[in-house]
């Protein structure tokens, strides 16, 4: 009898189920985004491509350039770069193709035929486009974290029904008490009318956000405005039921994904707070100042002497490399069952929490080196916790 290593004992299947696949990615500049690209390339060797819709800026015009410039050099690939020498220049030649476009344009930004073209070839679609700045202006965080999922549906139909796996945040939940279940989110504050098939109908809701926006761009200009657009955002959200004007549009955002994808494969994954990676690409990577590095980065440089609040309070944070986990096992599952809605939050709160007081603890604990060790000791502690994962030797954490 021929018996396998232990090594083989252990298939993935969402490895299986994307070899071949074509993906389109939004948001590849991002944190999360970098983290998801970087594990399909490194986990799937057999993916089919990796097709990245990447708008252009004034020092990098073009798609292709932006990439090599600000994602292809990132940290986040040292780790493939190590493991595949020379050969990692040919993984990104073969399996990588960038689009030069924007999803809050038409047809992203492309002609008839492009776009067309292009939805022939995609499998399935990872929208992790969004504007995560708390208080940003109501027009910006309306284009971004809303309208243009109406662009985003259009892609779809004019392909084969293209399954889509839509990033939103776990506090779309909103000022909604008790637990947060995996469904649909009522408003907590003013009244949206709500249809049979479960989702609220907010194009109404929409028109009159746009009327205000109009009657203050009528009224005020410059730095005045933008003033004027983040209060105006703020007080919309608060009058419904949401602290922020990201969180608002976030949940607009799904109730509009919901509508137009109805008897098409749409899976919306919720993370709470992503913090930096607890094993992939490497224990610690981060890029960039995060949500709760801001707050320790202000205490370490004695800007913030106080932290107000429960010390019994849950802190939710999740490492991004978990979070990408969860995406990517999403694609594999939407690839299989192409009618189903699903939602999914990836968060730490009820099964391995990490109280307001410990985060606290922590902190001062490390207060006494740089503002960058102390943010790491914090990271350690945080995945000291966190460490217990199913499935150490499968790629994703299966079972």
């Amino acid at each position: 009898m021929i018996t396998e290593p232990a090594s083989a004992k252990l298939v993935s299947k969402t490895v299986s189920r994307l070899s071949g696949k074509q993906v389109l990615i939004t948001g590849t500049s991002g944190f999360l985004g970098k983290i998801v690209l970087e594990k399909l390339l490194r986990a799937v060797p057999d993916i089919g491509g990796v097709h990245l819709l990447i708008r252009g800026n004034a020092r990098h015009p073009t798609a292709p350039e932006r990439f090599m410039a600000e994602i292809a050099g990132s940290s986040v690939f040292e780790r493939l770069r190590s493991e595949l020498g020379a050969d990692f220049d040919d993984l990104i030649e073969t399996k990588v193709h960038c689009i030069t476009g924007e999803i809050t344009q038409e047809r992203f930004g492309l002609s008839a035929e492009e776009f067309k073209s292009l939805a022939g070839e995609i499998d399935v679609v990872i929208n992790s486009a969004a504007s995560v700045n708390f208080r940003e202006e109501l027009d910006k965080a309306l284009a971004i974290n809303c309208e243009c999922l109406r662009n985003l549906v259009a892609f779809t139909k004019a392909g084969r029904h293209i399954p889509v796996i839509q990033v939103s945040t776990c506090y779309v939940n909103g000022k909604n008490r008790g637990a947060a279940m995996e469904r649909i989110v009522t408003p907590a504050g003013a009244h949206v009318p709500r249809n049979e098939a479960g989702y609220f109908e907010v194009e109404a809701l929409i028109r009159l956000l746009q009327d205000k926006i109009e009657d203050v761009r009528s009224r005020y200009k410059g730095e005045a405005l933008a003033r004027k657009l983040v209060d105006l955002g703020i007080r919309e959200a608060n009058h419904y039921g949401w602290d922020d004007t990201y969180t608002f549009t976030k949940w607009l955002g799904e109730q509009g994904l919901m509508k137009g994808l109805r008897g098409q494969s749409l899976t919306i994954v919720r993370p709470s707070i992503i913090e930096s990676a607890i094993e992939e690409p490497m224990p610690g990577w981060i890029e960039g100042v995060k949500v709760a590095d801001a707050i320790i980065l202000a205490y370490a440089r004695e800007k913030v002497s106080l932290f107000p609040g429960r010390r019994k309070s849950i802190t939710d944070v999740i490492p991004a490399d978990l979070v990408g986990n969860a995406i990517l096992l999403s694609v594999a599952e939407a690839l299989g069952d192409e009618r189903a809605h699903r939602i999914y939050q990836a968060c730490t709160g009820s099964r391995n929490p990490v109280t307001l007081g410990e985060f606290i603890d922590h902190i001062e604990e490390g207060a006494s080196g740089t503002p960058e060790r102390l943010i790491a000791r914090l990271h350690e502690a945080l995945h000291h916790r966190q460490a217990h994962r199913a499935g150490q030797d499968d790629p994703f954490g299966e079972m």
